[in-house]
């Protein structure tokens, strides 16, 4: 496989320190790469099973993968992309947020070697830190960094200035034990990559190298995750299957052709010829399906793809096959005696209102409504006491969250 000429094709490649010297790197020997994760959250998301997808083309074409977790850095805290500092994680939640890591990744490249950085960066002595490495690092320069340089104004705080370097340690101590060359991430951690790419090239003279990738872009434009504030969970329980399905199903037209470019295993062929023939609302349509199967294939697997592209349909076409929906049963004790249960409490039991700690929350459900995102069946939700019968609900109803999310209720 011709790696680069293939990520070129598929709009995935962003910056390389030299492309020339990586291209014929790994056509013609077995290459050492890594790529880190941050476990700032219990499930992975949807820009790093796109890290996933780099990974799996260097495996497939016989390199070998590192992953590093990071229960050091997580301690720290990136700032890149933050306009505040992070909240800080115990290392108990950091551990156990590593642990969901682990399982998740299994799923998508087996046999990569997984570290956690927290071995080396939690054991270092501060001293022998700043002689060892700090002294290789120009403050001056490091103020130029994008990652550094939009948090000067609101504050950065010196403990978050230290992540580079301790990102640049990462890229060392694999260059030294494991023969690690290349460095690979999305393109917002260029600077931050950076980093270790100069100091190892100032402590053992030695040419390595630093390969980025293009961030996933959201129907408005922008980075899709956390920060974002518009992430796609991995975990089932936080984003299923369905939900996965209808939220590229409602992808942007503009969007389509670069997601399947990026985002499946689709041959590049086919995708071209599916952009030549985008002209009218029933190729857009099949795109558009053939995108959502694909990624959720990916995801969760043939048969869940299957299962939400049935259900998805019916929804997106006028049909009444809703048996492969996400539902929510309630129990007699939910209407705790009475013969209806109010919006705000189906929002909280069916889990469609979660606050940042992916925790049902009232207030949360209230701030959908407010803002005119909840429908029951087809009708807006605008009052907060806004209620529905037992006897509707033992009928089934459907609630809308938005464009793209669709949730059955029964009894």
């Amino acid at each position: 496989m011709d790696l680069i000429q293939e990520f070129k094709e598929r709009e995935l490649l962003a910056q390389c320190t030299d492309l020339e010297a990586v291209d014929k790197l790994l056509k013609n020997q077995k290459v050492t790469f890594y790529i880190g994760f941050d476990p700032t959250a219990k499930s992975l998301t949807i820009g790093h099973f796109m890290a996933f997808k780099t990974i799996k083309y260097f495996q497939d074409a016989g390199h070998n993968a590192i992953v590093i977790f990071g229960g050091g850095t997580t301690m720290v805290g990136d700032p890149t992309g933050k306009t505040d500092m992070r909240p800080m994680l115990t290392k108990e939640e950091i551990d156990n947020n590593i642990v969901n890591f682990k399982k998740q990744a299994d799923m998508y490249i087996p046999g990569a070697l997984y570290i956690n950085n927290a071995d080396w960066l939690c054991e270092i002595k501060y001293i022998d830190m700043l002689r060892e490495i700090g002294a290789h690092f120009s403050v001056n320069r490091m103020l130029t960094a994008e990652c550094v340089k939009t948090r000067l104004e609101r504050g950065l705080s010196f403990l978050e200035f230290n992540y580079m370097i301790m990102q640049g340690y990462d890229f060392y101590k694999l260059y030294k034990e494991h023969n690690c060359i290349l460095q690979c991430g999305g393109d917002d951690q260029w600077s931050n990559m950076l980093a270790g790419y100069d100091l190892i090239r100032r402590k053992e003279q030695k040419e390595v190298y630093v390969l980025t990738t293009a961030l996933l872009p959201g129907a408005d434009g922008v980075k899709m995750g956390k920060t974002a504030g518009n992430a796609v969970w991995l975990d089932p329980e936080l984003t299923s299957p369905y939900d996965l399905y209808q939220n590229y199903r409602n992808t942007g037209d503009s969007l389509v052709i670069k997601y399947l470019k990026m985002m499946t295993y689709v041959p590049i062929e086919e995708i071209n010829e599916m952009a030549k023939n985008f002209t009218d609302a029933k190729d857009i349509n099949a795109a558009k399906d053939r995108l959502a199967y694909e990624v959720t294939k990916i995801i969760h697997g043939e048969e869940e793809a299957i299962k939400a592209r049935t259900a998805a349909k019916a929804v997106f076409y006028g049909g009444t096959d809703d048996e492969n929906m996400p539902t929510t049963t309630l129990s007699e004790n939910d209407f705790n005696g009475n013969d209806s249960i109010s919006v705000v409490d189906l929002l909280v039991l069916s889990n469609l209102a979660l606050n940042a700690q992916k925790k049902p929350s009232k207030g949360e459900a209230r701030r959908l409504i407010e803002q005119g995102g909840i429908f029951i069946g087809d009708e807006k939700v605008t009052d907060f006491n806004y209620t529905v019968s037992k006897t509707d609900i033992s009928n089934g109803i459907i609630i809308k969250k938005g464009k793209k999310v669709f949730h059955k209720i029964v009894l």
